[in-house]
């Protein structure tokens, strides 16, 4: 984990009661994950992309300093919200996230897909579910997450990247994001994409789950606000993202 800090912008204003319940140490701490490319890039000391645009715009609303806590999986970044290091997430909703993260609406949509060897005999997400199927996933990933819960007869394997568990170990399947998944296949022959998605993943800004409900209505609208005025749009733009912005709540 690295830290990076950022000063307030000077005409920052922002209700004071706010402030104080979702940055109580004075300063916002945001927890970044630059495992996911879609959200995030740049190294820990210089991070950029839609979810560090949205830190710097929160903190700004409110009046405070950001601070970013970077970290290289999911798991990690919900570890610092879970234990009180940060103050701020953004994160796939999940249930088994939400008993310790109050998630606003998604701010937008990334699909989860399989990777196959290009012989499979999997034609769409759903052949994937059967017994003697292995899915690498990234561990605690929202994909780890769900698929956990829903597959009934293929067995998940994890490790540091879903694609990278499904070719060193010889797996049936892998699972990934769409966007990073597309590349990967490109650069591997003798592999396929599984072109429709076994899931949605909804990415939302997430607080501690005991903070107010002026706290949570003020992410909420702010979020509804972002998506709809085009700052989420063109965030994802500026950094080569082609992901969805998330509909309306």
């Amino acid at each position: 984990m690295t830290r990076v800090t950022t000063s307030q912008r000077p005409d920052a204003t922002g209700p004071a009661d706010v402030a104080r319940d979702l940055a109580p140490t004075g300063v916002l701490r945001a927890s970044i994950n630059l495992g996911n490319p879609v959200l995030a890039q740049g190294s820990p000391d210089a991070p950029r992309g839609v979810t560090v645009d949205l830190a710097r715009e929160v903190a700004a609303r409110l009046g405070v300093p950001l601070e970013l806590l970077c970290f290289d999986a999911a798991r990690l970044s919900f570890e610092a919200m879970a234990d009180g290091r940060a103050d701020l997430c953004f994160l796939a909703v999940d249930p088994a996230r939400a008993t310790e993260v109050a998630f606003t609406a998604p701010y937008v949509v990334i699909e989860g897909v399989y990777v196959v060897p290009h012989d499979s005999p999997v034609r769409v997400a759903d052949d994937v579910d059967r017994p003697g199927v292995r899915v690498g996933v990234k561990a605690g990933s929202a994909y780890d997450l769900h698929l956990s819960r829903t597959l009934a007869h293929a067995e998940v394997v994890r490790g540091a990247e879903g694609v990278e568990v499904f070719a060193a170990d010889g797996l049936e399947a892998g699972a990934g994001i769409r966007e990073p998944a597309t590349a990967w296949v490109a650069s591997h022959p003798g592999t396929r994409l599984v072109e429709d998605a076994f899931m949605q993943i909804r990415q939302a800004v997430g607080t501690p789950a005991g903070r107010s409900d002026a706290a949570r209505r003020f992410l909420h609208d702010l979020v509804d606000e972002l998506k709809a005025d085009g700052f989420v749009a063109a965030s994802l733009a500026r950094s080569g993202q082609t992901a969805a912005v998330a509909p309306p709540a």
